[in-house]
Order: structure tokens, then sequence, then C-alpha cells
């Protein structure tokens, strides 16, 4: 039987930029990349109940009991100086929700609401609630008219894609270097399965969007324009591309020192790749 439940670091009720249209995303706890430049580093390990934040807490909301951290949300006030205190790159706030508690909390949102989108973390790691979850959705007379989306790094191999094919509308997937040695160095992995993974997905027109992050110095995209362009264009040159640019808010460790994406620099990427042939690109709006 499929998990039925799942490690939730947050519910965002309403969200524009998540996939088409109004989606209600769900962000899920833990991630298999160790993404040098991540934003949210908080999200990549579960908790694993040391038990160091506990004492750390200005509001008592954290207790340590028969050796797990239970976290109090009512008298928590948010102030992160537990996940500032961690030293896994975790939480102990986490929600455990089961497929009923999230289908409720949907529908509370309903008349709102384009559809559903999986994030995280990774949200893949958590796979079998996923499909749990969606194929609900797809057998409930009043949800099955949303479309459900999963935001993703892709490193899932094709056979776990196989399980949510028939469930999931597509996916986002970023593909955060060229070099996969690169992408060994920004994520601590290789990227010869988010290749694959974009190119199944594209076979079986799930793939709605490949996203790529620009951070001078760091990332090879600009330098790879074309080899990008001629990836995605074999594919389907109708494959959305949104670009992101690299801001150093709220990062840690030696991406704090990186330099931000300009304006200029993204738009000299995107302009290189609608000239190899890419025309659907989505640019930032606003730069930090």
């Amino acid at each position: 039987m499929s998990k039925s439940w799942a490690i939730v670091n947050k519910l965002l009720p309403f969200s524009c930029v998540d996939g088409p249209g109004n989606r209600f995303v769900i962000f899920l706890q833990g991630c298999n990349f160790r993404c040098l430049n991540c934003h949210n580093p908080y999200t990549i390990s579960l908790c694993k109940d040391c038990g160091d934040c506990v004492d750390t807490c200005p509001h008592q909301a954290l207790s340590l009991k028969n050796n797990k951290v239970i976290w109090r949300a009512d008298v928590c006030q948010q102030c992160d100086t537990c996940i500032n205190t961690c030293s896994y790159n975790s939480t102990p706030m986490t929600y455990h929700y089961s497929v009923d508690d999230i289908l409720k909390t949907i529908r509370k949102y309903l008349p709102f609401l384009t559809g559903i989108t999986i994030s995280g973390g990774e949200a893949t790691l958590q796979l079998p609630f996923i499909q749990n979850l969606f194929n609900t959705i797809k057998q409930s007379d009043d949800l099955k008219h949303l479309t459900c989306f999963i935001d993703s790094n892709g490193y899932l191999a094709a056979t776990g894609w196989q399980k949510v094919a028939n469930v999931m509308d597509g996916a986002m997937i970023d593909l955060k270097a060229w070099n996969n040695q690169i992408h060994i160095n920004l994520t601590g992995r290789d990227n010869k399965r988010v290749k694959q993974t974009i190119e199944y997905l594209s076979k079986i027109n799930k793939l709605y969007e490949v996203r790529f992050l620009l951070i001078p110095k760091q990332t090879d995209l600009q330098d790879n324009a074309k080899n990008i362009a001629n990836f995605i264009k074999n594919l389907n040159p109708a494959i959305k591309i949104r670009i992101n640019a690299f801001h150093n808010h709220g990062v840690h460790g030696i991406a704090k020192t990186w330099e931000p994406a300009t304006k200029q620099q993204v738009d000299i990427f995107a302009t290189q790749l609608r000239h190899y042939g890419l025309e659907h690109i989505t640019v930032p709006t606003i730069y930090l």
C-alpha cells in the first residue's frame, strides 16, 4: 500500500510561481542534494533528535521525550533559533500530515485553486506519499479538476517517474549545471540522471518547465548556451524555460561570498538561448 503520510516542512495555500495558475504548494522535508547555494538548508535533512536545539529555544517550544524532539507549534514564535543551532541542516519544526489531512486543507481553499504542487527539499524522496495523494485527488469528484505537479531536482530514476506518470500532470526540473563535474561541485551529485529525467518527461509530455539558476563564476550555463539549447530543442523546442537569478541573501557558507546575478547577465543568457532556437523563456521581474 502507498504511504499515507508525509513529513512536511510547510504548506503554502496560494502560489503563482510553482506551476500554472494559482497553486497549493506542499514543501516536503528532506533532500538528496547538498547545494552550496541552498537558500533553505534546514529542509535538507530529517531531524536526528539529537536534542541540541531544545535548550536554546527561548520560548520553551521544544522538549526531549523518549529520545525524540517534540515541537509545540502552539507556543513557537518562529524565531528560527533551533534552525540556527542545528548542525545537521534540519529543523524540528515539521509536521506529519496524512493524505486526508492534506485533502482537508486543500478543500478549504478549493474555490481559488488551479492545482497542487509538491516541492521540497526534494519532493520525490517521499514518492509513495505523492503517488497516494495524486491518485486520491484524481479519483475525487470535487478535486479531479486540479492539476498535480512536482517541483524536482530531477535525480529520481525513470522507474520512479513511471510510478506517478499516470497521476502527474507535469513537472518542473532544475538543471543546475551543464558540465557534470561542475554539477557535482555545486550539489554533491552528478547530472546524468537529471538530463535523463528531462528526456523522459519530455517524451511522455509531462515536462512543464526546465529551470536554470544563474550563478556568476560558479555555474557554466552561460558558456554552454548552445549545448543547452540543442539539448532542449531536440526534445521539444516548445519546452518552457525559466531563468532564475542567484542572490546571496539567506545562503550560508561559501555561497555568501558569491556574486549575485545581474539583470544584464540573465538577459545575455536568455538572448543566447533564443539565438539558438528556444523561445518560451521566462526571466525574473525583480532582482535583489
